[in-house]
C-alpha cells in the first residue's frame, strides 16, 4: 500500500511514518516545516519528503492519505484529497486499525507528563525482555526513536486528548482502546479546541468508557478533576498513586531526598525498593509511580521496574543538559504550562541548592497565546532567581508584571541573548522552556560563551 501523510514532521505522525515503512508500506509525506530532528528520523527510513502543502505531492497516488491534525480546510493538498475523492484517515484511526488491534495497549494520558511516562513504561517494558512497540511524542533517548513495531503482544502509546482531524474532534485517544489506562493528571490546556475545563472531562470520560473490565486504571491520589471523571462512570479497577506516603492510595512514594533524585517506593504499604535515578522534580516521582504500576499490570515486578528506572535517560528536551560552558550548565525542557513550568524549576532547584537558575521561556503554545494562563505564568517562575519571558510584540495580550522584580520580559531575541550574556556566570543554570525551536536560542548561548 502507498501512504501519504500531510503534516508528517510531528513527532505523532512521524512516528506513524516510520513504523507504516516498517510493516511494508511505501510512505511519502509533505509538511509545511521539513527539519531535524524528525526530518532525520524519516529520511534515515528511506521516507521521500515534500516541503510545502501542495496538490502536486498527491502525484504519488496514495492508497490512502493520513491527515494529520495540524491541517484544516482550506489548505491546498487537503482541498485536493477531497476534490479528487482519495480515500483518507486519521493519524490516530490509522495507527487503531493497523498497529494496534490484537495488541495490549498501554495508554498514558493526562495534561503533563504523557510523553516521560510513557517513555519511563515503554523502557521499564523493554529492560524486562517484553520488547514493546511504542509511539511516543518525543524521542526517549533510551531508544534515540520516537516510535517501534515491538516484537510482543504490548504496545505503549502516549495518548493525547487534541482532537483528532478536521473531520473527526473527538480526542485522539478515544481511538486506541487501551487495557492499561495511565491517567496522569488533568487540567485546563488547549483553550484553542475546549472551550472549558468540562469539554476535557468529557473527552478523558469517552476513554475511560473505552477501558475493558478486565483492564486497569491508574490514577493519582487527590486529583480532583480526575476524581470527577470516574465518577461520571466507571468499569474498571482503579490504582491510585501518590508522591508521599497515603493510606488512600495503592502505590506510594516516601523518603525522598532534596531533588527527587531518590525516593521509596511502597505497593499496599508494602515496600518494594528505593528509586536511584538522574531525574528531578516531584512531577517526575509521579511519573514512575504511574509507569511502575503500568508495568505490574502486565507482569513486571516492581523491584525489576525500580532497577529499569536507575537507567532510564529520559526524553529529548525534558530537562535535557544541552550544553556546559565555563561551568555554566544549560537545559532544554519542553514545559508550556504554569504547572509544569513551576514543577521543572521545583526540581531543578532541589537538585541545584542555592547556586543560580537563570529561566528563560518563551509562551509559544496555542493556550499561552491566547493568554489563557497569564494570571498563573509569573508565579510560576517564582523558584528561578531570574526569569526571562520572550513576548513579542504579536502576543495577543500583555503581561501584568505585579511584584516581580527578577522577571524581564523582552520583545526580540536579540536582546534576549545580549541580557542573558550579560548576566551568566560560572555555576549558574540557564533553563530554557519552549514547545518550539524557540529560534534556536540554546546553540546561540552556546556560542557566545563560548566565543
Amino acid at each position: 500500500m502507498r501512504v501519504h501523510i500531510l503534516g508528517i514532521c510531528g513527532t505523532f505522525m512521524g512516528g506513524l511514518a516510520v513504523m507504516a515503512k516498517r510493516l511494508g508500506h511505501t510512505v511519502t509525506g509533505s509538511d509545511a516545516g521539513v527539519y531535524p530532528p524528525m526530518s532525520t528520523q524519516l529520511e534515515a527510513e528511506g521516507i521521500e519528503l515534500m516541503q510545502g502543502y501542495s496538490a502536486d505531492n498527491l502525484r504519488v497516488k496514495p492508497d490512502i492519505v493520513v491527515i494529520g491534525n495540524a491541517l484544516s480546510r482550506g489548505n491546498e493538498e487537503v482541498e485536493a484529497v477531497l476534490n479528487l475523492n482519495l480515500p483518507y484517515t486519521s493519524g490516530a484511526q490509522w495507527l487503531a486499525e493497523h498497529v494496534l488491534q490484537h495488541h495490549w495497549v498501554l495508554a498514558v494520558a493526562g495534561t503533563h507528563g504523557k510523553t516521560t511516562t510513557s517513555s519511563m513504561l515503554a523502557w521499564i517494558l523493554e529492560d524486562a525482555g517484553l520488547k514493546p512497540g511504542f509511539l511516543i511524542g518525543g524521542v526517549p533517548l533510551n531508544f534515540a526513536i520516537s516510535a517501534k513495531l515491538g516484537e510482543s503482544d504490548y504496545f505503549v502509546i502516549e495518548a493525547d486528548e487534541y482532537d483528532t482531524a478536521f473531520f473527526d474532534k473527538r480526542s485522539k485517544f478515544v481511538h486506541y482502546r487501551p487495557k492499561t489506562c495511565i491517567l496522569n493528571n488533568l487540567e485546563f490546556d488547549h483553550a484553542d479546541i475546549f472551550d472549558d475545563l468540562g469539554a476535557i472531562k468529557r473527552q478523558f470520560h469517552h476513554l475511560v468508557r473505552t477501558v475493558p473490565n478486565n483492564g486497569l486504571l491508574i490514577s493519582p491520589s487527590g486529583d480532583e478533576n480526575l476524581d470527577e471523571v470516574l465518577i461520571q462512570g466507571c468499569w474498571s479497577p482503579v490504582e491510585k498513586f501518590a508522591k508521599q506516603s497515603s493510606a488512600k492510595a495503592t502505590w506510594f512514594a516516601d523518603n525522598l531526598d532534596a531533588g527527587e533524585g531518590e525516593f521509596d517506593v511502597y505497593y499496599q504499604g508494602d515496600f518494594m525498593g528505593r528509586v536511584c535515578w538522574s531525574l528531578s522534580g516531584q512531577h517526575n516521582v509521579s511519573n514512575a509511580l504511574a509507569a511502575i504500576a503500568g508495568a505490574a499490570h502486565v507482569g513486571v515486578k516492581p523491584a525489576t521496574a525500580i532497577k529499569a528506572l536507575a537507567r532510564f535517560q529520559n526524553v529529548k528536551r525534558r530537562m535535557e543538559v544541552r550544553a556546559v560552558v565555563n561551568n555554566i550548565t544549560l537545559y532544554d525542557d519542553f514545559a508550556h504550562h504554569p504547572t509544569a513550568i513551576a514543577s521543572t524549576l521545583a526540581g531543578l532547584r532541589g537538585k541545584v541548592a542555592d547556586q543560580r537558575i537563570i529561566a528563560v521561556l518563551e509562551p509559544r503554545s496555542n493556550t499561552m497565546k491566547m493568554g489563557v494562563h497569564k494570571e498563573t505564568l509569573l508565579p510560576s517562575l517564582e523558584q528561578a532567581d531570574l526569569a526571562f519571558v520572550f513576548m513579542p510584540d504579536e502576543m495577543d495580550w500583555q503581561m501584568e508584571m505585579g511584584n516581580y522584580p527578577n522577571i524581564r520580559l523582552f520583545k526580540t531575541i536579540d536582546d534576549l541573548v545580549a541580557a542573558i550574556v550579560s548576566v551568566v556566570q560560572s555555576n549558574d543554570h540557564v533553563l530554557f522552556m519552549s514547545n518550539g525551536s524557540f529560534s534556536g536560542i540554546h546553540q546561540i548561548i552556546e556560542d557566545r560563551l563560548n566565543s
